[in-house]
């Protein structure tokens, strides 16, 4: 009964959730050949602090207990490796990274008997796996041997020279097999990305390396899902084929993120999700320029500006023009079913990261997490370096949770912050943006001189190099902190009550007898107004004194 009622759960939860974003961008694409790799972890619900495994040597025999990355819930134990390497957040000591996305795929595909859920096998990865290759065979074979507890994902595995995208799904429980996969390079020079719907399609017609599961096709034709030649297999349509939510809420955040980097018209009918004949998006696509960590930071913090998808103009913007909705994203009314978009940038983010992988530096010094312990558009990415085995308190906060808040705890200081400031958007996230896009300009600044002096140190002691940028990442998550408890009590001065105390120099204005000087009270914004008089028509229309 356990096992049935897990595999109910599953099916519902992922069938409804439409979380993560996964954007890509290879070495070739880059302007200095870092490999750029993104992720959101957007779930309701979800909280996190900033994971971290140590490196450590294990005697033959012991095992690893399975801890499901969801639920807290135990699926048993394995074996553990002889050797685990040091993993913080979503990379490793070699500078490998794995993100993921979900999209769920057929319902009776899930096996509720496998022993090892998708966020389990990331990390079960990270910890034994030194490339991008050797992680897709841990992982792989991992699954092989114990079941594959989840619905269908979407895994980024990256390392300083190479991306590649690994989608996988269970065998339903199958007695002779456990799950199918299949492995897809992204060719140098290339972009791409996944946001919670299958993407790998007929890959017998890729230009790339591609490596399968033994069963890949076998499997579908077992259960009479393709009886087609095996060139024309693809992946996504026999095994999680795109409805309109899968193209209008997910596919339509990669649509955005290709589309910041080349002309993507001809596929926004795809995006749209509407047109059913729609020409596909492709995989991947060269973009039209190099792309630099702002970029890839620009894209994490994207809400559709400037497209057929925009979130503004229209009532759920309120009055300040927020780019947000509430969720569900579907709704009914009076019958009928209705949606919101659903952008890359979204509140419901419990961290979001850009990793930044590079082959010619030392590789304790050449990987950084740039980590957010909240949605990337309202919060700072702090720069977190591979090499990292201490935390600051503000990213590992005794005692805190989803429903136990602190002011020492980063994600809750930046839920505060963003949460004041999301329904007075148009007022209020300027003063935000100013505070993050400062921060974020003295870490690039210091960036250079930073691994200058890491890697002097290396030359000569390379326990100190580690130690020096360990000691710059926790300062730098600590000044985040102090700065975003500063933004919260100033912005609840400045904005009280929906109006606008007027400051210069950060120092609130007062009269010469010593009164704060009176707010101004702006009201709605301009697109709030317009709206407002074209649903009501003249119903707040003030009548002509005669």
């Amino acid at each position: 009964m356990k096992k049935l009622l897990l595999a109910v759960m599953l099916v519902c939860s992922f069938g409804t959730a439409k979380a993560c974003t996964n954007f890509i961008a290879t070495k070739g694409a880059t302007t200095d050949g870092s490999v750029y790799v993104t992720y959101s972890a957007d779930d309701y619900g979800l909280f996190t602090n900033l994971c971290h495994y140590a490196a450590g040597k294990h005697a033959k025999g012991t095992k690893r207990e399975i801890i499901d990355y969801d639920s807290g819930e135990s699926h048993g134990f394995i074996d553990e490796a002889s050797e685990t390497y040091n993993v913080i957040g979503n990379i490793n000591e070699y500078q490998v990274s794995i993100g993921e996305t979900t999209y769920g795929g057929r319902e009776e595909m899930v096996d509720p008997n496998g022993k090892i859920d998708y966020g389990s096998l990331m990390y079960l990865g990270l910890q034994r796996s030194k490339t991008a290759r050797e992680a897709i065979k841990v992982m792989t074979e991992l699954v092989d041997k114990y079941g594959y507890q989840s619905s269908g994902e979407s895994f980024t595995i990256a390392d300083p020279n190479e991306v590649w995208i690994l989608e996988m799904m269970g065998c339903g429980g199958d007695k002779k097999q456990k799950v199918v996969w299949v492995a897809v390079r992204i060719p140098d020079g290339m972009i791409s990305g996944h946001a919670n719907q299958a993407r790998i399609g007929q890959f017998s017609t890729y230009n790339t390396e591609v490596i399968t599961s033994k069963n890949c096709i076998k499997f579908a034709r077992e259960k009479g899902w393709f009886t087609g030649k095996d060139k024309d297999f693809n992946w996504k349509m026999v095994y999680a084929a795109p409805d309109f939510g899968g193209r209008r809420y997910c596919d339509a955040r990669v649509w955005s993120f290709f589309n910041h980097f080349c002309d993507m018209s001809e596929y926004l009918p795809w995006a749209m999700g509407k047109d059913k004949n729609a020409k596909d998006m492709p995989l991947w696509i060269k973009p039209n320029k190099q792309i630099t960590l702002e970029d890839m930071k620009m894209s994490m913090r994207d809400h559709y500006e400037g497209t057929a998808l925009s979130t503004l103009n229209d009532c759920g913007q309120g009055s300040w023009n927020m780019p947000y909705r509430p969720t569900p994203l579907e709704f009914e009314y009076n019958g009928k079913k209705y949606f919101t978009e659903r952008p890359a940038s979204t509140q419901q983010s419990a961290f979001s990261y850009v990793c930044q992988l590079r082959g010619w530096l030392p590789r304790e010094i050449g990987g950084i997490i740039w980590f957010a312990n909240d949605e990337g558009n309202t919060t700072v990415y702090v720069p977190i370096y591979c090499s990292n085995t201490e935390r600051a308190e503000c990213f590992n906060t005794p005692g805190t949770d989803a429903v136990t808040f602190s002011d020492k705890n980063a994600f809750w200081v930046c839920n505060w912050v963003a949460n004041m400031v999301y329904p007075r958007y148009s007022q209020m996230f300027p003063s935000l943006k100013a505070v993050r896009d400062r921060l974020e300009n003295e870490y690039k600044t210091n960036q250079p001189q930073i691994e200058a002096k890491a890697q002097e140190l290396y030359a000569t002691d390379k326990a100190a190099a580690i130690k020096f940028l360990n000691d710059y990442s926790v300062q730098k998550s600590n000044e985040m902190l102090a700065e975003w408890k500063q933004l919260a009590t100033y912005l609840i001065v400045k904005f009280n009550d929906m109006a606008i105390k007027p400051d210069k120099d950060g120092k609130f204005l007062r009269t010469e007898s010593g009164f704060a000087v009176r707010p101004e009270r702006p009201g709605m914004s301009q697109e709030a107004r317009k709206v407002l008089v074209e649903t009501t028509g003249d119903k707040f229309e003030v009548p002509t004194q005669k």
